[in-house]
């Protein structure tokens, strides 16, 4: 029928890690316009995750705010059940919390052979124990309700490879893997398993500050890599999210899907 959302969500209730800001802000807003029953928002810094469950309720959403580092398994669990009492049963889960974790600034490092084996951590904590653990929460009450939907973001370090970045590369490939792994476990109960492989996205800064950042040497030398020639914003990421949540993708499993503006093409 015209007029009809093929990406409603009928109400389910989402939980969307690091969504105080970024894509992770651009996929929870996303989901609350096309109808999500409820949006978890998940942040280290409960401010920002205030923030965006506010912006949420003003469209009309239920929303609830939940800190948590992803990382740490007890404070995963605790925040899952807030969401819940708080909002209902989870079925649509986005791990998108990421880069080096909640209180590490990302950068490229020295060569892997002059990194210190304390610093791996800092990327499998999140990037990869972050999903096992969201995903070993939540996948319980998806099977008892026989439906479900996870979105992964991963990257394209782990897809292709970047120099300088192999701890977080090897972080985002085992999630990859993770991914697919799970897909085949959980098909059979109504579940599906998907991930969103990125490449840089605009940092979230002052409007100022983003059009200095952009109009510098280094992001135009960057963005000369991209076929389409600037860097992606969080809608970019957010379409994609919203789509293999929705019942549109209700047959697709098991599948990563480059949203990265031609940096690398699949193989």
């Amino acid at each position: 029928m015209i007029g009809d959302d093929p990406l409603d969500l009928g109400a389910q209730i989402a939980f969307v890690t690091g969504a105080g800001q970024g894509a992770g802000r651009g996929i929870a807003l996303a989901l609350a316009r096309h109808n999500a029953g409820g949006v978890a928002v998940n942040d280290y810094v409960l401010e920002r995750a205030v923030a965006v469950a506010d912006e949420i309720r003003v469209l009309g959403i239920a929303a609830e705010p939940v800190q948590a580092d992803v990382g740490d398994y007890a404070s995963v669990k605790a925040a899952f059940a807030k969401a819940e009492a708080a909002l209902g049963p989870i079925t649509l889960l986005v791990n998108n919390a990421g880069n080096a974790g909640p209180s590490v600034e990302m950068r490229p490092s020295p060569p892997f052979w002059e990194t210190d084996p304390a610093e791996w951590d800092r990327y499998f904590h999140t990037n990869l124990y972050g999903v096992m653990n969201c995903c070993h929460v939540a996948l319980p009450g998806m099977v008892r309700q026989g439906r479900g939907r996870i979105v992964t973001i991963v990257s394209d370090s782990g897809r292709v490879g970047e120099a300088r970045l192999s701890s977080y590369a090897a972080a985002k490939a085992g999630a990859n893997g993770f991914v697919r792994s799970i897909a085949k476990e959980v098909g059979r109960y109504g579940i599906t398993s998907n991930a969103i492989s990125l490449s840089t996205l605009e940092p979230p800064l002052s409007p100022e500050q983003l059009a200095e950042f952009l109009d510098s040497d280094r992001a135009r030398q960057h963005v000369g890599r991209y076929v389409i020639r600037r860097f992606g914003k969080p809608d970019d990421v957010a379409g994609m999210a919203l789509f293999l949540c929705s019942d549109a993708a209700s047959w697709i499993t098991g599948q990563t899907y480059p949203v990265n503006g031609g940096y690398s093409f699949t193989q």
